[in-house]
């Protein structure tokens, strides 16, 4: 049996990142997403374990010193970090696994797994992301700038993952990210690990 896959998905906040993810989870059930620790405040209709496991500073900092995160980074004022055991035991029992992460995280996570895929999501304006931010009624219109501006230094790192997905049409970018999983499983190293026997038949001499 082959190792699973890693998938990093990466966007500026208002892309569409996590709802992109929500419905290739509900298509693919062979993917996993890995939980998130943060210290954020959970906000409505969160769950702990669930969105996010949601710590205080003072465990997460503990967490860093004791080198348990895969990758941790400081956005907009709050911690979020990687499991680094769970990630590992996963990926060697074969299971794919599906990081929501910023582009901090995903440099440190290719430090680690160079193997991984990065899968960049973009939205199709500034716009339209401005639009979409707005449209969540949830933070004011400093808050939304910070983010906009932030959208545009996230998305100068774009040259460091694999692949990108313009979040437009939202089921034609659901059908491009299951496309990326898909494509992924049917690699070489892949398709010999999982068909060994098959290999050996067909190429035998």
């Amino acid at each position: 049996m082959s190792a699973g896959t890693l998938f990093v998905v990466t966007a500026p906040s208002g892309a569409g990142k996590t709802t992109l993810v929500r419905h290739l989870l509900e298509r693919n059930k062979a993917v996993q997403l890995s939980i998130s620790f943060t210290t954020r405040a959970a906000r409505p209709g969160e769950e702990n374990g669930r969105e996010y496991h949601f710590i205080d500073a003072s465990r997460f900092k503990a967490m860093i010193a004791a080198g348990e995160f895969l990758e941790w980074a400081e956005v907009h004022g709050n911690f979020y970090g990687t499991s680094k055991t769970w990630i590992g035991e996963q990926l060697r029992a074969g299971r794919d696994i599906l990081l929501e992460i910023d582009w901090q995280g995903a440099q440190q996570v290719r430090q680690q797994f160079p193997e991984m895929l990065g899968i960049f999501i973009l939205p199709p304006s500034l716009n339209e992301l401005a639009q979409r931010l707005s449209g969540r009624g949830t933070d004011s219109a400093d808050v939304i700038e910070r983010r906009l501006a932030a959208a545009r230094e996230e998305m100068r790192h774009i040259e460091a993952f694999d692949y990108v997905i313009i979040n437009d049409q939202l089921n034609q970018a659901i059908d491009d990210l299951s496309a990326v999983v898909h494509s992924a499983r049917l690699g070489l190293a892949r398709q010999k690990a999982d068909h060994s026997a098959l290999f050996a038949t067909l190429l035998e001499h």
